[in-house]
Protein backbone atom coordinates (compact mmCIF):
# COMPACT_ATOMS: atom_id res chain seq x y z
CA UNK A 1 0.00 0.00 0.00
CA UNK A 2 2.70 2.60 0.57
CA UNK A 3 0.92 4.64 2.82
CA UNK A 4 3.24 7.31 3.75
CA UNK A 5 3.88 10.17 6.77
CA UNK A 6 6.10 12.47 6.80
CA UNK A 7 7.47 14.38 10.35
CA UNK A 8 10.84 15.50 11.81
CA UNK A 9 13.50 13.28 12.05
CA UNK A 10 15.29 13.67 15.27
CA UNK A 11 17.52 10.55 15.73
CA UNK A 12 18.57 9.60 11.75
CA UNK A 13 18.75 5.54 10.33
CA UNK A 14 16.31 3.60 9.09
CA UNK A 15 14.13 1.07 10.99
CA UNK A 16 12.09 -2.06 9.45
CA UNK A 17 10.01 -3.71 11.48
CA UNK A 18 6.30 -4.49 13.11
CA UNK A 19 4.37 -1.65 14.35
CA UNK A 20 2.89 -1.35 17.86
CA UNK A 21 0.54 1.20 19.16
CA UNK A 22 0.40 2.65 22.70
CA UNK A 23 -2.63 4.34 23.27
CA UNK A 24 -2.87 6.59 26.07
CA UNK A 25 -5.62 6.30 28.78
CA UNK A 26 -6.00 9.57 30.10
CA UNK A 27 -6.15 9.63 34.72
CA UNK A 28 -9.37 11.63 35.11
CA UNK A 29 -9.61 13.75 38.35
CA UNK A 30 -11.97 12.20 41.22
CA UNK A 31 -13.37 15.03 42.22
CA UNK A 32 -13.17 14.04 45.77
CA UNK A 33 -13.44 17.33 48.51
CA UNK A 34 -11.41 16.17 51.45
CA UNK A 35 -13.72 17.45 54.30
CA UNK A 36 -11.86 16.70 57.92
CA UNK A 37 -8.30 17.65 58.51
CA UNK A 38 -7.44 14.07 59.35
CA UNK A 39 -8.23 13.26 55.49
CA UNK A 40 -5.98 16.59 54.71
CA UNK A 41 -3.18 14.99 57.10
CA UNK A 42 -3.58 11.81 55.11
CA UNK A 43 -3.25 12.97 51.61
CA UNK A 44 -0.16 15.03 52.43
CA UNK A 45 1.46 11.59 53.67
CA UNK A 46 0.55 10.10 50.62
CA UNK A 47 1.91 12.63 48.29
CA UNK A 48 4.89 12.59 50.45
CA UNK A 49 5.12 9.07 50.13
CA UNK A 50 4.71 9.03 46.40
CA UNK A 51 7.38 11.69 45.98
CA UNK A 52 9.54 9.30 48.26
CA UNK A 53 8.55 6.21 46.38
CA UNK A 54 9.61 7.85 43.04
CA UNK A 55 13.51 9.08 44.47
CA UNK A 56 13.21 5.61 45.23
CA UNK A 57 13.09 4.20 41.96
CA UNK A 58 15.13 6.23 40.12
CA UNK A 59 18.02 5.42 42.81
CA UNK A 60 17.04 1.73 41.58
CA UNK A 61 17.60 2.61 38.19
CA UNK A 62 20.71 4.13 38.99
CA UNK A 63 22.19 1.47 41.14
CA UNK A 64 20.97 -1.56 38.50
CA UNK A 65 22.75 0.34 35.53
CA UNK A 66 26.20 1.55 36.36
CA UNK A 67 27.56 2.29 32.91
CA UNK A 68 24.61 4.78 31.91
CA UNK A 69 25.62 7.33 29.29
CA UNK A 70 25.80 10.85 30.34
CA UNK A 71 22.26 11.22 28.46
CA UNK A 72 20.61 9.07 30.87
CA UNK A 73 21.96 10.16 33.96
CA UNK A 74 21.35 13.94 32.68
CA UNK A 75 17.51 12.73 32.56
CA UNK A 76 17.53 10.96 35.82
CA UNK A 77 19.07 13.65 37.61
CA UNK A 78 16.51 16.22 36.21
CA UNK A 79 13.81 14.36 37.31
CA UNK A 80 15.02 14.37 40.98
CA UNK A 81 15.42 17.91 40.97
CA UNK A 82 11.74 18.28 39.73
CA UNK A 83 10.58 15.39 42.79
CA UNK A 84 12.28 18.23 45.09
CA UNK A 85 11.40 21.23 43.07
CA UNK A 86 9.71 23.66 46.00
CA UNK A 87 7.91 25.30 43.55
CA UNK A 88 6.17 21.87 42.38
CA UNK A 89 5.81 20.71 45.93
CA UNK A 90 4.19 23.67 47.12
CA UNK A 91 1.54 23.93 44.44
CA UNK A 92 0.48 20.46 45.36
CA UNK A 93 0.53 20.99 49.23
CA UNK A 94 -1.57 24.05 48.78
CA UNK A 95 -4.15 21.93 46.69
CA UNK A 96 -4.42 19.55 49.00
CA UNK A 97 -4.60 21.78 52.04
CA UNK A 98 -6.37 24.71 51.08
CA UNK A 99 -8.30 23.52 47.73
CA UNK A 100 -8.93 20.02 50.38
CA UNK A 101 -8.11 18.07 46.89
CA UNK A 102 -6.62 14.41 47.14
CA UNK A 103 -3.01 13.90 46.48
CA UNK A 104 -4.41 12.09 42.70
CA UNK A 105 -6.31 15.61 41.90
CA UNK A 106 -3.48 17.74 43.33
CA UNK A 107 -0.51 15.81 41.45
CA UNK A 108 -2.93 16.14 37.97
CA UNK A 109 -3.95 19.44 38.25
CA UNK A 110 -0.43 20.76 39.59
CA UNK A 111 1.64 18.96 36.46
CA UNK A 112 -0.47 20.05 34.59
CA UNK A 113 -0.49 23.65 35.09
CA UNK A 114 3.26 23.20 35.23
CA UNK A 115 3.34 22.16 31.56
CA UNK A 116 0.98 24.36 30.26
CA UNK A 117 3.47 27.02 31.74
CA UNK A 118 6.66 25.49 29.96
CA UNK A 119 4.71 24.31 26.32
CA UNK A 120 4.24 28.58 25.91
CA UNK A 121 8.13 29.37 26.88
CA UNK A 122 9.21 30.83 23.96
CA UNK A 123 12.96 28.83 24.37
CA UNK A 124 12.43 25.66 22.38
CA UNK A 125 14.82 23.64 25.20
CA UNK A 126 12.86 24.57 27.94
CA UNK A 127 9.45 24.03 26.13
CA UNK A 128 10.71 20.37 25.46
CA UNK A 129 11.18 19.60 29.50
CA UNK A 130 7.42 19.75 29.66
CA UNK A 131 7.68 16.42 29.18
CA UNK A 132 9.57 15.61 31.61
CA UNK A 133 7.42 17.34 33.88
CA UNK A 134 4.49 15.36 32.56
CA UNK A 135 6.84 11.91 33.03
CA UNK A 136 7.07 12.60 36.77
CA UNK A 137 3.62 13.61 37.24
CA UNK A 138 3.23 9.92 35.58
CA UNK A 139 5.98 8.31 38.15
CA UNK A 140 3.87 10.14 40.93
CA UNK A 141 0.57 9.06 39.73
CA UNK A 142 2.40 4.69 39.31
CA UNK A 143 2.71 5.50 43.39
CA UNK A 144 -0.23 7.50 44.24
CA UNK A 145 -2.99 5.08 41.54
CA UNK A 146 -1.08 1.89 40.62
CA UNK A 147 -2.20 0.63 37.43
CA UNK A 148 -2.84 3.72 35.84
CA UNK A 149 0.05 3.89 33.66
CA UNK A 150 0.43 2.55 30.34
CA UNK A 151 1.56 -0.45 30.01
CA UNK A 152 5.14 -0.99 28.19
CA UNK A 153 5.54 -4.66 28.63
CA UNK A 154 5.73 -7.53 25.87
CA UNK A 155 7.28 -5.30 23.38
CA UNK A 156 8.77 -7.80 20.76
CA UNK A 157 12.00 -7.61 18.88
CA UNK A 158 12.14 -4.61 15.72
CA UNK A 159 9.28 -3.20 17.02
CA UNK A 160 8.64 0.02 15.17
CA UNK A 161 6.82 1.81 18.46
CA UNK A 162 4.33 4.81 17.57
CA UNK A 163 2.46 6.50 20.16
CA UNK A 164 1.33 10.24 20.99
CA UNK A 165 4.53 10.68 23.18
CA UNK A 166 7.55 8.81 24.45
CA UNK A 167 8.35 9.53 28.30
CA UNK A 168 12.24 10.17 28.92
CA UNK A 169 11.57 7.43 31.84
CA UNK A 170 10.71 4.91 29.25
CA UNK A 171 13.07 5.47 26.40
CA UNK A 172 15.51 4.82 29.35
CA UNK A 173 14.50 1.38 29.38
CA UNK A 174 14.68 1.45 25.38
CA UNK A 175 16.92 -0.72 23.31
CA UNK A 176 18.28 -0.81 19.56
CA UNK A 177 17.69 -5.07 19.55
CA UNK A 178 14.04 -4.19 20.86
CA UNK A 179 12.72 -1.10 19.52
CA UNK A 180 14.35 -0.94 16.26
CA UNK A 181 11.85 2.73 16.20
CA UNK A 182 9.97 5.92 17.17
CA UNK A 183 7.04 7.50 15.91
CA UNK A 184 5.58 9.86 17.59
CA UNK A 185 2.95 13.09 17.37
CA UNK A 186 4.48 15.03 19.99
CA UNK A 187 7.93 15.80 20.59
CA UNK A 188 10.95 17.62 19.31
CA UNK A 189 14.99 17.20 18.52
CA UNK A 190 15.67 18.68 22.14
CA UNK A 191 13.30 16.39 24.17
CA UNK A 192 14.91 14.50 26.28
CA UNK A 193 13.28 11.01 24.26
CA UNK A 194 14.76 12.49 21.00
CA UNK A 195 17.81 13.03 22.84
CA UNK A 196 18.21 9.11 24.38
CA UNK A 197 17.16 8.07 20.71
CA UNK A 198 20.28 9.14 19.71
CA UNK A 199 22.20 8.19 21.97
CA UNK A 200 21.01 4.92 21.03
CA UNK A 201 21.34 4.57 17.99
CA UNK A 202 17.45 4.35 17.27
CA UNK A 203 15.88 6.21 14.45
CA UNK A 204 13.00 8.46 15.78
CA UNK A 205 10.17 10.63 13.95
CA UNK A 206 8.08 13.33 15.43
CA UNK A 207 5.88 15.67 14.49
CA UNK A 208 3.79 12.42 12.59
CA UNK A 209 0.11 13.44 12.66
CA UNK A 210 -1.91 10.69 11.51
CA UNK A 211 -5.65 9.77 11.14
CA UNK A 212 -7.08 6.82 13.33
CA UNK A 213 -7.09 3.32 11.87
CA UNK A 214 -4.00 4.07 9.87
CA UNK A 215 -1.70 2.28 11.30
CA UNK A 216 -2.44 -1.38 13.43
CA UNK A 217 -0.59 -3.58 15.60
CA UNK A 218 1.75 -5.30 13.91
CA UNK A 219 1.60 -3.59 10.41
CA UNK A 220 5.09 -3.93 8.58
CA UNK A 221 6.40 -0.53 8.94
CA UNK A 222 9.39 1.57 7.48
CA UNK A 223 11.00 4.23 9.17
CA UNK A 224 13.52 6.63 8.15
CA UNK A 225 14.57 8.77 10.99
CA UNK A 226 17.43 10.47 8.02
CA UNK A 227 14.30 12.12 5.92
CA UNK A 228 11.38 11.80 8.53
CA UNK A 229 9.65 9.42 6.87
CA UNK A 230 7.57 6.44 7.66
CA UNK A 231 6.12 3.88 5.11
CA UNK A 232 3.08 1.89 6.41
CA UNK A 233 2.35 -1.60 4.33
CA UNK A 234 5.32 -1.05 1.99
CA UNK A 235 5.42 -3.09 -1.12
CA UNK A 236 8.06 -5.36 -1.82
CA UNK A 237 9.94 -2.69 -4.32
CA UNK A 238 10.17 -0.34 -1.17
CA UNK A 239 11.21 -2.56 1.05
CA UNK A 240 13.89 -3.75 -0.90
CA UNK A 241 14.91 -0.66 -2.06
CA UNK A 242 15.05 0.61 2.05
CA UNK A 243 17.36 -2.98 3.23
CA UNK A 244 19.67 -1.57 0.71
CA UNK A 245 20.11 2.01 2.22
CA UNK A 246 20.30 -0.17 5.40
CA UNK A 247 22.63 -2.32 4.13
CA UNK A 248 24.88 1.26 3.40
CA UNK A 249 24.34 2.47 6.67
CA UNK A 250 26.05 -0.25 8.29
CA UNK A 251 28.69 -0.26 5.61
CA UNK A 252 28.75 3.53 6.38
CA UNK A 253 29.28 3.17 9.76
CA UNK A 254 32.39 0.48 9.29
CA UNK A 255 33.73 3.53 7.37
CA UNK A 256 33.70 6.60 10.23
CA UNK A 257 37.63 5.41 10.57
CA UNK A 258 37.93 7.67 7.53
CA UNK A 259 36.43 10.99 9.39
CA UNK A 260 39.44 12.68 9.97
CA UNK A 261 40.74 11.82 6.48
CA UNK A 262 40.60 14.81 4.24
CA UNK A 263 38.23 13.88 0.36
CA UNK A 264 40.81 13.69 -1.72
CA UNK A 265 40.88 12.11 -5.02
CA UNK A 266 43.89 9.35 -5.53
CA UNK A 267 45.13 12.46 -8.28
CA UNK A 268 44.60 15.20 -6.13
CA UNK A 269 41.36 16.54 -6.60
CA UNK A 270 39.81 18.04 -3.16
CA UNK A 271 35.71 17.72 -2.54
CA UNK A 272 34.05 19.27 0.58
CA UNK A 273 31.85 17.20 2.78
CA UNK A 274 28.95 19.09 4.31
CA UNK A 275 25.91 17.65 6.05
CA UNK A 276 22.17 18.99 6.25
CA UNK A 277 20.56 19.71 9.90
CA UNK A 278 17.86 20.97 11.05
CA UNK A 279 19.41 22.33 13.97
CA UNK A 280 22.41 22.72 16.56
CA UNK A 281 21.95 19.56 18.84
CA UNK A 282 22.71 17.57 15.51
CA UNK A 283 26.02 18.70 15.12
CA UNK A 284 28.44 15.91 16.73
CA UNK A 285 26.81 13.12 14.77
CA UNK A 286 27.94 15.92 11.78
CA UNK A 287 31.53 15.86 13.65
CA UNK A 288 31.67 11.86 14.49
CA UNK A 289 31.15 11.29 10.68
CA UNK A 290 33.38 13.64 9.49
CA UNK A 291 31.64 16.50 7.94
CA UNK A 292 33.53 19.73 7.32
CA UNK A 293 30.48 22.09 7.78
CA UNK A 294 26.64 22.39 7.19
CA UNK A 295 25.57 22.68 3.50
CA UNK A 296 21.83 23.13 4.58
CA UNK A 297 20.37 23.78 7.57
CA UNK A 298 16.79 23.89 7.52
CA UNK A 299 15.43 26.59 9.36
CA UNK A 300 11.94 25.40 9.13
CA UNK A 301 12.41 22.88 11.76
CA UNK A 302 12.69 25.73 13.85
CA UNK A 303 9.45 27.17 13.22
CA UNK A 304 7.33 23.85 12.99
CA UNK A 305 8.74 23.81 17.08
CA UNK A 306 6.45 26.72 17.79
CA UNK A 307 3.29 27.64 18.65
CA UNK A 308 3.77 31.14 16.99
CA UNK A 309 5.71 32.06 14.92
CA UNK A 310 9.53 32.29 16.60
CA UNK A 311 11.12 36.15 17.21
CA UNK A 312 13.64 37.39 16.16
CA UNK A 313 15.62 37.48 19.17
CA UNK A 314 14.71 33.25 19.71
CA UNK A 315 15.99 32.63 16.44
CA UNK A 316 19.13 35.15 16.69
CA UNK A 317 20.06 32.77 19.31
CA UNK A 318 19.28 29.64 17.48
CA UNK A 319 21.35 30.86 15.00
CA UNK A 320 24.02 31.64 17.28
CA UNK A 321 24.28 28.71 18.88
CA UNK A 322 24.73 27.16 15.73
CA UNK A 323 27.49 28.96 14.34
CA UNK A 324 29.65 29.29 17.87
CA UNK A 325 29.65 25.11 17.83
CA UNK A 326 30.82 25.29 14.05
CA UNK A 327 33.76 27.80 14.53
CA UNK A 328 34.64 28.62 11.36
CA UNK A 329 32.92 25.80 9.55
CA UNK A 330 30.70 26.79 7.14
CA UNK A 331 27.14 26.95 7.34
CA UNK A 332 24.52 27.39 4.76
CA UNK A 333 21.07 28.91 6.33
CA UNK A 334 17.80 28.27 3.85
CA UNK A 335 15.28 31.01 4.98
CA UNK A 336 12.23 29.67 5.32
CA UNK A 337 10.57 26.90 3.37
CA UNK A 338 6.61 26.35 3.98
CA UNK A 339 4.15 24.92 1.96
CA UNK A 340 4.13 22.01 0.49
CA UNK A 341 4.32 19.08 2.73
CA UNK A 342 5.36 21.12 5.26
CA UNK A 343 2.63 23.90 6.87
CA UNK A 344 2.83 25.95 10.09
CA UNK A 345 -0.31 25.62 11.83
CA UNK A 346 -0.15 29.29 13.29
CA UNK A 347 -0.22 30.08 9.57
CA UNK A 348 -3.26 29.40 7.44
CA UNK A 349 -2.39 28.75 4.25
CA UNK A 350 -5.52 27.97 1.53
CA UNK A 351 -5.97 24.86 0.05
CA UNK A 352 -4.31 24.08 -3.26
CA UNK A 353 -4.96 21.47 -5.75
CA UNK A 354 -0.99 20.88 -5.65
CA UNK A 355 0.20 22.92 -3.02
CA UNK A 356 3.62 21.63 -4.62
CA UNK A 357 3.21 23.82 -7.39
CA UNK A 358 1.40 26.53 -5.47
CA UNK A 359 2.29 29.32 -2.29
CA UNK A 360 5.49 27.94 -0.73
CA UNK A 361 8.88 29.21 0.47
CA UNK A 362 10.23 32.01 -1.07
CA UNK A 363 7.04 33.06 -2.36
CA UNK A 364 5.36 33.00 0.87
CA UNK A 365 7.88 35.13 2.49
CA UNK A 366 8.34 37.92 -0.16
CA UNK A 367 4.63 38.48 0.43
CA UNK A 368 5.04 38.53 4.45
CA UNK A 369 7.67 40.92 4.62
CA UNK A 370 7.33 40.74 8.52
CA UNK A 371 8.43 37.12 8.73
CA UNK A 372 10.83 37.26 6.18
CA UNK A 373 12.70 40.70 7.24
CA UNK A 374 12.57 39.36 10.84
CA UNK A 375 14.48 35.61 9.99
CA UNK A 376 16.94 38.11 7.91
CA UNK A 377 17.72 40.04 10.72
CA UNK A 378 18.37 37.22 13.18
CA UNK A 379 20.76 35.54 10.79
CA UNK A 380 22.11 38.51 10.02
CA UNK A 381 23.28 39.40 13.70
CA UNK A 382 24.51 35.86 14.39
CA UNK A 383 26.62 36.25 10.87
CA UNK A 384 29.42 37.93 13.31
CA UNK A 385 29.55 34.55 14.85
CA UNK A 386 30.59 32.34 12.53
CA UNK A 387 30.97 31.12 8.70
CA UNK A 388 27.46 31.63 7.65
CA UNK A 389 25.90 31.85 4.64
CA UNK A 390 22.36 33.03 3.14
CA UNK A 391 20.32 30.33 0.49
CA UNK A 392 16.68 31.61 -1.06
CA UNK A 393 14.76 28.32 -1.47
CA UNK A 394 12.63 28.00 -4.74
CA UNK A 395 13.41 30.82 -6.58
CA UNK A 396 12.19 30.82 -10.36
CA UNK A 397 13.30 34.43 -11.06
CA UNK A 398 15.54 37.08 -11.48
CA UNK A 399 12.44 39.46 -10.29
CA UNK A 400 12.29 36.79 -7.15
CA UNK A 401 15.76 37.04 -6.55
CA UNK A 402 16.45 40.80 -6.67
CA UNK A 403 13.33 41.49 -4.43
CA UNK A 404 15.32 38.82 -2.12
CA UNK A 405 18.39 40.71 -1.77
CA UNK A 406 16.82 43.92 -1.76
CA UNK A 407 14.91 42.15 1.74
CA UNK A 408 18.54 41.50 2.93
CA UNK A 409 19.69 45.10 2.34
CA UNK A 410 16.82 46.46 3.58
CA UNK A 411 17.43 44.06 7.04
CA UNK A 412 20.89 45.78 6.86
CA UNK A 413 19.58 48.81 7.34
CA UNK A 414 17.25 48.17 10.35
CA UNK A 415 20.11 46.91 12.13
CA UNK A 416 22.50 49.66 11.32
CA UNK A 417 19.78 51.95 12.27
CA UNK A 418 19.36 49.71 15.90
CA UNK A 419 23.69 49.91 16.03
CA UNK A 420 23.59 46.17 16.22
CA UNK A 421 26.68 44.42 14.39
CA UNK A 422 26.73 41.97 11.46
CA UNK A 423 28.61 40.64 8.40
CA UNK A 424 28.12 43.17 5.87
CA UNK A 425 29.65 40.75 3.20
CA UNK A 426 27.58 37.90 4.07
CA UNK A 427 27.62 35.82 0.99
CA UNK A 428 23.78 35.43 -0.65
CA UNK A 429 23.15 32.06 -2.55
CA UNK A 430 19.97 30.20 -3.86
CA UNK A 431 18.75 27.07 -4.17
CA UNK A 432 18.44 25.47 -7.86
CA UNK A 433 15.67 23.58 -7.40
CA UNK A 434 12.97 24.33 -10.51
CA UNK A 435 13.94 23.85 -13.85
CA UNK A 436 13.68 27.44 -15.14
CA UNK A 437 16.23 28.24 -12.71
CA UNK A 438 18.69 25.73 -13.85
CA UNK A 439 17.78 26.49 -17.91
CA UNK A 440 18.95 29.94 -16.27
CA UNK A 441 21.54 29.20 -14.32
CA UNK A 442 23.88 31.96 -16.56
CA UNK A 443 21.74 34.26 -16.14
CA UNK A 444 21.73 33.65 -12.03
CA UNK A 445 25.42 33.08 -11.45
CA UNK A 446 25.69 36.69 -12.35
CA UNK A 447 23.45 37.49 -9.30
CA UNK A 448 24.79 35.40 -6.31
CA UNK A 449 27.66 33.88 -4.48
CA UNK A 450 27.07 30.08 -4.84
CA UNK A 451 24.66 27.98 -6.24
CA UNK A 452 23.00 24.64 -3.91
CA UNK A 453 21.24 21.97 -5.95
CA UNK A 454 17.97 20.52 -4.77
CA UNK A 455 17.85 17.25 -6.80
CA UNK A 456 14.28 16.10 -4.96
CA UNK A 457 12.24 19.17 -6.17
CA UNK A 458 14.38 19.73 -9.20
CA UNK A 459 13.98 15.97 -10.28
CA UNK A 460 9.69 15.77 -9.56
CA UNK A 461 9.25 19.47 -11.10
CA UNK A 462 11.18 18.21 -14.12
CA UNK A 463 9.61 15.27 -14.84
CA UNK A 464 6.11 16.00 -13.54
CA UNK A 465 6.29 13.49 -11.02
CA UNK A 466 4.54 14.05 -7.22
CA UNK A 467 8.20 12.34 -5.45
CA UNK A 468 5.61 11.26 -2.65
CA UNK A 469 3.02 9.38 -5.14
CA UNK A 470 3.32 5.72 -5.01
CA UNK A 471 1.81 5.57 -8.39
CA UNK A 472 3.92 7.61 -10.24
CA UNK A 473 7.31 6.22 -8.08
CA UNK A 474 8.43 4.56 -11.44
CA UNK A 475 8.87 8.21 -13.35
CA UNK A 476 10.25 10.19 -10.73
CA UNK A 477 14.09 9.36 -11.92
CA UNK A 478 17.04 11.17 -10.73
CA UNK A 479 18.88 9.35 -13.70
CA UNK A 480 16.61 10.55 -16.24
CA UNK A 481 18.61 12.00 -19.40
CA UNK A 482 16.81 15.43 -18.78
CA UNK A 483 17.30 16.00 -14.99
CA UNK A 484 20.86 15.46 -16.05
CA UNK A 485 21.36 17.75 -18.50
CA UNK A 486 20.14 20.37 -16.15
CA UNK A 487 22.42 19.66 -13.31
CA UNK A 488 25.02 19.49 -15.92
CA UNK A 489 24.32 23.06 -17.12
CA UNK A 490 24.18 24.19 -13.64
CA UNK A 491 27.70 22.99 -12.40
CA UNK A 492 28.95 24.03 -15.59
CA UNK A 493 27.68 27.49 -15.76
CA UNK A 494 28.61 28.55 -11.80
CA UNK A 495 32.65 27.19 -12.22
CA UNK A 496 32.65 29.29 -15.69
CA UNK A 497 31.29 32.11 -13.19
CA UNK A 498 33.26 31.02 -10.95
CA UNK A 499 30.75 30.75 -8.29
CA UNK A 500 30.47 28.36 -5.19
CA UNK A 501 28.12 25.46 -6.60
CA UNK A 502 27.15 22.44 -3.97
CA UNK A 503 24.45 19.77 -3.95
CA UNK A 504 21.87 19.55 -0.90
CA UNK A 505 19.03 16.81 -2.46
CA UNK A 506 19.38 12.71 -1.83
CA UNK A 507 21.50 12.39 -4.81
CA UNK A 508 23.98 14.01 -3.16
CA UNK A 509 24.33 10.99 -0.44
CA UNK A 510 23.72 8.22 -3.56
CA UNK A 511 27.05 6.22 -4.16
CA UNK A 512 25.88 5.52 -7.57
CA UNK A 513 25.62 9.05 -8.53
CA UNK A 514 29.33 10.14 -7.05
CA UNK A 515 32.01 10.10 -9.56
CA UNK A 516 29.01 11.01 -11.88
CA UNK A 517 28.64 14.40 -10.59
CA UNK A 518 32.00 14.64 -9.36
CA UNK A 519 33.18 14.54 -13.87
CA UNK A 520 30.70 17.16 -14.06
CA UNK A 521 32.61 19.71 -12.33
CA UNK A 522 30.29 19.09 -8.52
CA UNK A 523 33.20 19.92 -5.51
CA UNK A 524 30.60 19.94 -3.22
CA UNK A 525 28.02 17.65 -1.96
CA UNK A 526 25.61 18.06 1.20
CA UNK A 527 24.12 15.26 2.75
CA UNK A 528 22.43 13.32 5.95
CA UNK A 529 25.67 13.08 8.61
CA UNK A 530 25.88 9.21 8.25
CA UNK A 531 26.40 9.26 4.84
CA UNK A 532 29.48 11.27 4.75
CA UNK A 533 31.97 8.57 5.27
CA UNK A 534 30.63 6.13 2.23
CA UNK A 535 30.90 8.88 -0.20
CA UNK A 536 34.46 9.76 1.43
CA UNK A 537 35.25 6.03 0.74
CA UNK A 538 33.98 6.48 -3.18
CA UNK A 539 36.42 9.90 -3.87
CA UNK A 540 39.52 9.06 -2.10
CA UNK A 541 39.28 5.62 -4.18
CA UNK A 542 39.21 6.99 -7.14
CA UNK A 543 40.84 10.01 -9.87
CA UNK A 544 39.06 12.77 -11.49
CA UNK A 545 40.20 11.05 -14.83
CA UNK A 546 37.54 8.31 -14.13
CA UNK A 547 34.97 10.46 -13.34
CA UNK A 548 35.36 12.71 -16.10
CA UNK A 549 35.26 9.04 -18.23
CA UNK A 550 31.83 8.25 -16.45
CA UNK A 551 30.66 11.32 -17.32
CA UNK A 552 31.40 11.69 -20.52
CA UNK A 553 29.52 8.24 -21.38
CA UNK A 554 26.58 8.64 -19.15
CA UNK A 555 26.14 11.97 -20.63
CA UNK A 556 26.02 10.16 -24.55
CA UNK A 557 23.10 7.61 -23.33
CA UNK A 558 19.19 8.19 -23.79
CA UNK A 559 17.60 6.02 -20.90
CA UNK A 560 18.04 6.37 -17.04
CA UNK A 561 18.05 2.36 -17.21
CA UNK A 562 21.18 2.11 -19.80
CA UNK A 563 22.24 4.41 -17.16
CA UNK A 564 22.12 3.01 -13.96
CA UNK A 565 23.26 -0.66 -15.65
CA UNK A 566 26.21 1.49 -16.43
CA UNK A 567 27.01 2.86 -13.10
CA UNK A 568 26.34 -0.26 -11.67
CA UNK A 569 28.60 -2.05 -13.58
CA UNK A 570 31.40 1.09 -12.76
CA UNK A 571 31.11 0.03 -9.72
CA UNK A 572 29.45 2.77 -7.76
Amino acid sequence: MNLKITGLGVSPGVAIGKARVLRKTKTALRGKVLSTDAEIEQELANYEQAVTGSLREINAIRNENTNLSAEASDILETQVELLNDPQLRGDVTERIGTGRMTAHDAVLEAIAALVQVFRQMDDEYMRARSADIEDIGNRLMRQLSPGTAESMAHIELDTVLFAEDIAPSDALTFTADTISAIVTRMGGKTSHTAILARSKGIPAIVGCVMEPGQVADDDLVIADGSEGLVIIRPDEATIAMYNRKKARENDQFKLKSLKDIPAVTRDGKLVKLLANISGPDELEIVTANGGEGIGLLRTEMLFLGHDSFPTEEMQFEFYKKTALKLASRTLIIRTLDIGGDKQLPYLPLPAEENPFLGYRAIRICLDREDLFITQLKAILRASVYGNLKIMFPMISSLQELRQAKAMVEKAKHELAASNLTYNAGIEIGMMIEIPAAAVMADLFAREVDFFSIGTNDLCQYTVAADRMNQQVEKVYDPYNPGVLRLLRNTIEQANLHEIHVGMCGEMASDPMATLLLLGMGLREFSMSASAIPGIKHILINNSMAKAREITENVMKMDNSATIIRYLKEEGQ
